[in-house]
């Protein structure tokens, strides 16, 4: 395995983690509570398609379910991937002290915790209509089939972007129907090509380790063009999402909406250095506040319909 210098490790105890019994630690480290970007990046496409509904502030309580649902699922796939990942992991630098490639949790344990977490999503599942729990239901075999897209394609990213972005095609089914379905999905596509960009920001921290071990990435597929290539990402989501504004209020400012996060995104094709893991992790992990600033042009293109 190579470790470059800056190179930051995947499992770290720090915040809630550390204040946990000793006994619970691996468990919430399993479920990657040590790392809430995760959860924010599968949330904020539901909480957009809500605000872009227009029906945000009086709808605070489901996006609130979706919050929940969103911190267990995202768990929930964790624990599921490293338990398909478990030998790779062995291999990876990065990766290798995760609970179940150390052999701190064992893979029975990580099954009961999985079905554990799985029991919250299907809380906030019934919390659904008809239409939007089939829609959400519908998900499961994308997320099944993910942990093992590394190894088929060179695209794994593009399926991560099918999966992450699944709540907006719920929540709209939930809300925004009234419109028809185009802009949801219009909203949709734009959040995979979102999720293709910042996964393949991630993704560069392990090229090298993933070349050894033969798994594949957009990061490896891209090589030297990865800037271009993310860009290229970026521009086509703030594109398909200024088709989804445009369907809802054909209006020059309702466009304008979205130069916050436009601007944003191209920041971090700008003064991202591929080469420097640190510095990659820094921008992958600003989409937490990239998903802030759409959700505000959702939330005010939304409530002027």
């Amino acid at each position: 395995m190579t470790q470059p210098a800056d190179m930051v490790p995947d499992t770290e105890y720090r915040g809630l983690v550390r204040i946990l019994p000793v006994f619970a630690r691996p468990y919430a480290l399993l479920a990657r509570f040590d790392r809430p970007i995760g959860w924010w990046l599968l949330f904020w496409p539901c909480a957009w398609a809500v605000a872009l509904s227009g029906r945000a502030v009086e709808r605070w309580d489901l996006i609130a379910w979706f919050l929940l649902g969103s911190i267990a699922m995202r768990s929930a796939g964790c624990v599921y991937n490293d338990i398909v990942d478990r030998d790779l992991d062995r291999q990876v630098a990065r990766t290798a002290a995760r609970p179940l490639a150390s052999g701190a949790v064992s893979v029975r344990a990580a099954w009961i915790w999985l079905g554990a977490l799985c029991l919250v999503g299907l809380v906030v599942l019934l919390q659904l209509g008809g239409t939007a729990a089939g829609v959400a239901v519908a998900s499961v075999v994308l997320v099944a089939a993910y942990p093992f897209m590394k190894r088929i394609t060179w695209w794994p990213q593009a399926w991560l972007g099918l999966v992450f972005s699944w709540g907006a095609p719920v929540a709209w089914a939930q809300l925004g129907l009234d419109y028809g379905w185009a802009p949801g999905l219009l909203l949709y596509a734009g959040s995979i090509a979102w999720v293709i960009g910042y996964d393949t920001i991630y993704a560069l921290q392990d090229v090298e380790d993933d070349a050894l071990v033969g798994v594949r990435s957009s990061a490896r597929a891209l090589g030297a063009r990865v800037r271009p290539g993310v860009a290229g990402f970026y521009a086509a989501a703030v594109a398909l999402w200024a088709a989804a504004f445009w369907m809802l209020r054909a209006d020059v400012l309702a466009l304008a909406a979205l130069l916050p996060v436009a601007w944003h995104l191209g920041w971090q094709v700008a003064t991202l250095r591929p080469g420097e893991a640190t510095n990659a992790l820094a921008r992958f992990r600003s989409n937490r506040f990239a998903g802030l600033l759409m959700f505000a042009a959702c939330f005010v293109v939304g409530t002027t319909l």
